[in-house]
């Protein structure tokens, strides 16, 4: 059977020090599937879109915010972590520079500058497998990793990965 995720951009928006990320904190819609957990901005491409001008889009939406320079970090294959076992495929972003001022919140939840090392940490409520590729998008490696973290009732069962 072929591979048919939902493709998705991930995007995690730095301030000019570096050491600040602009998460959403899924706080808005009781039947929000991520509801209590922060997470990056992005979403589910639209069709006819490349994943830069998805990524820049979202931003956009989310935040109010135009992406001026976007990096592409990994990817990441997730089969089974859908609410009913959809695969999804995330292309993850760093943005260092960009254009405006971030909304304060919008329909998904509360927008909110926290330190990287916090969220590298641990001390936010996120998916489960999030701290298996975090450090990856913060290293300073400047190699791309693309990884597959299959799910399974909502938790992560394995992890891998490749640096290019």
């Amino acid at each position: 059977m072929p591979y048919t995720p939902i493709v998705a951009t991930l995007g995690y928006v730095l301030t000019p020090d570096r050491r600040s990320v602009l998460l959403i904190h899924r706080n808005a819609r009781s039947d929000d599937a991520h509801l209590g957990k922060y997470n990056g901005l992005g979403g589910k491409l639209e069709p006819n879109e490349d994943v830069v001008t998805g990524m820049r889009r979202e931003l956009r939406e989310e935040a109010a915010i135009e992406a001026l320079t976007l990096t592409l970090r990994g990817t990441v294959s997730w089969p089974g972590f859908g609410p009913q076992g959809e695969a999804w495929l995330g292309f993850l972003f760093v943005i260092t520079h960009f254009r405006g001022e971030p909304l304060a919140r919008n329909p998904e939840g509360t927008l909110t500058w926290e330190p990287v090392a916090r969220l590298l940490a641990g001390a936010l409520p996120l998916w489960p497998g999030d701290h298996h590729f975090l450090p990856l998008v913060f290293s300073p490696d400047p190699r791309q990793f693309h990884g597959v973290m299959p799910y399974r009732d909502g938790q992560p069962v394995s992890w891998h990965y490749t640096l290019i």
